[in-house]
């Protein structure tokens, strides 16, 4: 596992390295303090941290900033996102590193004050540093990213009769329909919805061979809308299905295919959540330059369904995850139980279909 260094090169002379901690309570509020006097943006409330000196990598300085800045000693933290950020005067590049246990109650030991806010809280806060918001609705992304496969189980005969089967109104019941297409969709029902009571928070509808035009494959997306919902789960959208769904439901994912033809963020509400798929260094730019909120990163390990393709490796994985600005999701191989070493290597997550709803 790496962790961010500074750059031996011109960059080196315009961007000035960061560590950055988002100290986390149990209770999931996070630590402030506020600018003192004779500093730059004095009275703004950030999170804490300071710069890297030579040679130390950002885990080694978060850990001395904090002990000279608060007087605590941090015993359990994990890189987790690195960002750019272009003040009036100034660049920096932000290693942002969460902060889960410390040993010391934090003071202000450099005359700043401190404060415990939620952060839902902190975005209400009046003179936020502005480099401060992106990880406050990082914060809000869950860990475990389940895509959906309704339609995995369905033969060619099913899938080509389904679109012929609905009634006067365009609808289905599905007693209307084949005992086995019937059970295959209940089943999945009955599946998303154990996922979703044993914490799964985040789905992808994603069906690619499912008709968009087949009525019964809307019906069965909004019945899961409705359970994710229920939850108080969000269910993105893959972006082969059609957009009014990503309006209808919390967001998009986009795949690269559909990434690559925008230069701009999707045209949805900020409460909306844009996802993008990414495999190498260029596409997670891209998705930078898209303003996604968050990306996946594969393969990381081996697939069964792509046997014997290239994958990343976790040392990959980690050097490209910090490039990348926001939050990644591990992609390839993997299953929850794997959430441990993907956060080891700076991932915020992992995300697949097997062994995500069971």
């Amino acid at each position: 596992m790496s962790s961010l260094k500074p750059l031996d090169s011109m960059q080196n002379d315009k961007i000035i390295d960061v560590a950055v901690g988002v100290i986390e309570r149990t209770d999931g509020n996070i630590l402030f303090g506020q600018r003192p006097e004779g500093k730059p943006w004095s009275g703004w409330w950030e999170l804490p941290g300071g710069k890297l000196e030579p040679g130390e990598s950002s885990t080694e300085a978060l850990t001395r900033e904090l002990k000279e800045e608060l007087g605590i000693s941090v015993t359990e933290s994990r890189p987790w996102v690195t960002r750019v950020h272009h003040y009036p005067t100034t660049t920096v590049r932000l290693a942002f590193h969460r902060v889960t246990a410390w040993h010391g109650e934090p003071q202000g030991l450099e005359n700043q004050a401190l404060c415990w806010l939620s952060p839902a809280q902190a975005l209400q806060t009046d003179h936020l540093l502005p480099a401060t918001y992106p990880p406050l609705k990082w914060l809000s992304f869950p860990d475990l990213y389940a895509f959906t496969s309704a339609s995995k189980g369905f033969s060619v005969e099913q899938l080509k009769s389904l679109e012929g089967s609905n009634d006067s109104n365009g609808s289905y019941t599905l007693r209307s329909l084949k005992p086995s297409t019937t059970d295959q969709i209940q089943t999945f029902l009955r599946k998303l919805e154990h996922a979703l009571s044993h914490g799964i928070k985040l789905v992808q509808w994603r069906e690619p061979g499912w008709s968009n035009h087949d009525p019964l494959h809307h019906q069965t997306f909004e019945a899961a809308l409705n359970k994710c919902r229920a939850a108080q789960a969000r269910l993105m959208v893959n972006s082969i299905h059609p957009q009014a769904w990503w309006q209808q439901a919390d967001g998009v994912h986009l795949r690269q295919i559909n990434a690559v033809a925008l230069q701009a963020r999707p045209n949805l509400s900020d409460q909306h959540w844009v996802g993008v798929s990414a495999h190498n260094l260029a596409e997670l730019n891209h998705a930078q330059k898209i303003d996604a909120d968050f990306v996946t990163l594969s393969p990381v390990l081996p697939t069964d369904s792509h046997a014997g393709a290239p994958h990343l490796g976790w040392h990959a994985f980690d050097a490209l995850r910090m490039q990348a600005g926001v939050p990644v999701y591990a992609l390839g191989g993997l299953s929850p139980s794997d959430l441990v070493i993907a956060r080891r290597f700076g991932g915020h997550g992992v995300a697949g279909i097997g062994q995500f709803l069971v």
